[in-house]
């Protein structure tokens, strides 16, 4: 579902990724693990369009996302790919459900439709009674939740997760992490995760090490 092919990537003269090569299969779950510094973010940034590569190739359902223009790629985003970092980047101003509906909006889906499509995925993340409630009314694990439902509005083919629960506390980490693969049994989501979190980088059904800019252990 995911490829990648010879992926390189320099600032000024550091070169951060030395040739990535990786498949990764629909519905799995695969944790991206090493050292800071090690290429860990910017490889996920790549796969995720968020940043090009020097050199290199991504797939991703076949389409090759590094030969599209600007304005393709943002497209293909929106539609394909979800994103949860380890800053929730919600809007204060919104509601949890006004937060979650938005990509939606931007996808051209009627807005009595994306809030149907959002109150249900709330449900699902057991959020139902807190769809009123701004960010700052809400937990930290509650407002990863909401950016996880955000995330999958539209029906991602991926979900690349930065550091998903490094601002979590013990027990909402590890309901995070819960979610991630009941997630997957539901939706058959597709997840990619880079985490310092060994707990979670051990669930994952693949885990990928990274050392100097290569992956060295799959």
């Amino acid at each position: 579902m995911i490829k990648a092919a010879g992926i390189k990537k320099s600032y000024d003269s550091l070169q951060v990724l030395k040739g990535i090569d990786l498949h990764i299969k629909k519905s799995e779950i695969v944790s991206i693990v090493g050292a800071s510094g090690a290429g860990k973010s910017t490889l996920l940034h790549i796969l995720g369009t968020l940043d090009q590569a020097d050199a290199g190739k991504v797939w991703i359902n076949e389409t090759e996302v590094t030969g599209l223009s600007s304005r393709k790629i943002s497209a293909f985003r929106n539609k394909h790919i979800g994103f949860v970092f380890q800053q929730h980047h919600l809007l204060p101003e919104f509601t949890a459900l006004e937060n979650v509906f938005m990509p939606a909006l931007i996808a051209g889906l009627q807005k009595n439709e994306a809030e149907k499509k959002a109150r249900e995925l709330l449900a699902l993340l057991n959020l139902a009674d807190r769809v009123t409630h701004r960010p700052g009314e809400l937990s930290g694990g509650e407002q990863q939740r909401v950016a996880v439902a955000r995330a999958l509005i539209n029906r991602p083919d991926v979900i690349f997760a930065d550091e998903p629960s490094g601002n979590l506390d013990t027990a909402s980490a590890k309901s995070l992490h819960e979610l991630f693969f009941d997630l997957r049994d539901k939706l058959h989501q597709t997840f990619v995760i880079v985490t310092h979190n060994e707990e979670l980088a051990n669930m994952a059904d693949r885990k990928l090490h990274m050392q100097d800019g290569r992956i060295v252990d799959a």
